[in-house]
């Protein structure tokens, strides 16, 4: 078992992250496996100052710990993203070479007027426009205003039905060309975007096993045709329920300072917060403190419920959380 975390630098680690990240640290603990720590740092607009040493230090604090990762080096380094392009590029070259991959000049706006009904979770579906438009990149690259570049998209086979088995919700299938038609790989020339790079990344570092939260559940048959297009092997996948708010609504700041630091700054253990976590799951009392190697012997992921787990009233009182 080679198990992996990958917080991302758009902000700091709050309360779902870390329920997330806790379930991928006992899945792979509890088999004496091995975990690796990659920042996924690519979303530069998004990215903020201090955001990826905050998460270590918050991780850190509530007892994770890690074999590999940007702080300790390892066998795979280097284990931040933007430091692994030529990882990407060569991939990208790859898919080029065998025709999987064309460049794009559509803008969201442009895919979003041409929608005749929605598809895919965000609503875009992406019919094809730009597929043999252009007879290379620098050629597509001169249709756009200066500072513009065209992005990659992979060339999606008609009916092409997906399946795999995730560990923990059972079949999953999904017709890629209808769900979503061509999708983007990159809107870096060097092929330096998310849906690429997490294929290059856990391929290359071994990864077996993915925990993630299922939010991300729709993107995996795309990532199976990337594994298949470059002849690698795909891990397992494990999609867990998200932390919502009582609206049923990712969180925000409007429902309350959930971030792990904020939590810690105000004087909040971390064995209240991992009891908290370990509540969630379906693998505590309410009110126990515990410490992750606590969780071990109480491990099981048949308990984990199948439905988010809810930011209600009790919990925010609990740990102080105020919405003022």
């Amino acid at each position: 078992m080679r198990g992996r975390l990958a917080p991302s630098p758009t902000g700091a680690l709050h309360l779902g992250n870390a329920r997330t990240f806790m379930v991928a640290w006992l899945r792979a603990r509890a088999c004496g496996g091995q975990l690796v720590l990659r920042m996924e740092d690519l979303d530069h607009p998004k990215n903020k100052a201090g955001a990826a040493e905050g998460a270590l230090a918050d991780l850190r604090w509530l007892g994770f710990d890690w074999d590999e990762g940007p702080d300790l080096g390892g066998p795979h380094a280097p284990y931040t993203q933007t430091e692994r392009k030529a990882h990407y590029a060569a991939a990208l070259d790859r898919l080029r070479q065998q025709g999987q991959v064309y460049p794009c000049v559509c803008t969201r706006r442009d895919v979003e007027t041409g929608q005749s009904a929605p598809h895919t979770e965000d609503g875009l579906y992406y019919p094809g426009t730009c597929r043999g438009r252009f007879a290379d990149y620098e050629t597509a690259a001169q249709t756009l205003p200066q500072g513009r570049l065209p992005a990659w998209r992979f060339r999606v086979p008609s009916c092409e039905i997906v399946w795999f088995e995730d560990v923990f919700g059972g079949m999953v299938e999904q017709d890629v060309s209808e769900a979503c038609g061509d999708f983007v790989l990159a809107r870096d020339p060097q092929g330096a975007g998310y849906m690429l790079a997490v294929v290059v990344d856990d391929a290359a570092m071994g990864i077996t096993e993915v925990v993630r939260g299922d939010d991300l559940l729709p993107a995996t048959p795309r990532q199976l045709l990337l594994y298949r297009a470059l002849g690698l092997t795909p891990p397992a996948f494990l999609h867990v329920p998200l932390v919502v708010s009582e609206d049923g609504r990712r969180l925000a700041k409007r429902h309350g300072d959930t971030r792990i630091s904020t939590l810690r700054e105000a004087g909040i253990p971390a064995e209240q917060i991992i009891g908290l976590l370990a509540w969630w799951c379906g693998w505590a009392a309410w009110g126990e403190r515990l410490s992750l190697r606590d969780l071990l012997p109480r491990f099981d992921l048949s308990k984990l419920p199948r439905t988010p787990a809810v930011l209600t009233p009790q919990v925010k009182a609990y740990l102080g959380i105020n919405t003022e």
